[in-house]
């Protein structure tokens, strides 16, 4: 069984021979399973965090590198934590890179005007 982080290191890996539909394609599927991940790395760093304060939530996302204060929400700070650690991930970086070449070339999930 293929993980979905190999799965988005194949898509990536075959995206540069493919182009328009083909790629947008690919570009889908990547993005679905980029978006599965992030969930799942949402729900671990929620679980880890759950006993700190918001001052503590705060500190963690700071010492991070992703700066954010006391006024924000929890749920905000634990997304921004969750982010912080998910695009540091393979798989993330993968598709990253995925999407900005398809964009290059003019292929893109989100249509431009």
């Amino acid at each position: 069984m293929t993980t979905k982080t190999q799965r988005i290191l194949d898509l990536a890996a075959t995206a540069p021979a493919r182009d328009g539909e083909d790629l947008l394609l690919l570009l889908r599927e990547a993005s679905e399973l980029y978006q599965e991940g992030f969930e799942g790395v949402r729900r671990t760093v929620a679980g880890r965090f759950s006993g700190l304060s918001i001052g503590e939530l705060v500190a963690a996302a700071n010492a991070a590198g992703m700066p954010c204060d006391a006024s924000q929400d929890r749920s905000e700070v634990l997304l921004l934590l969750a982010l912080t650690e998910w695009e540091m991930t393979p798989a993330a970086m993968a598709y990253s890179g995925m999407a900005e070449d398809a964009a290059r070339r003019g292929v893109s999930l989100i249509p431009e005007e």
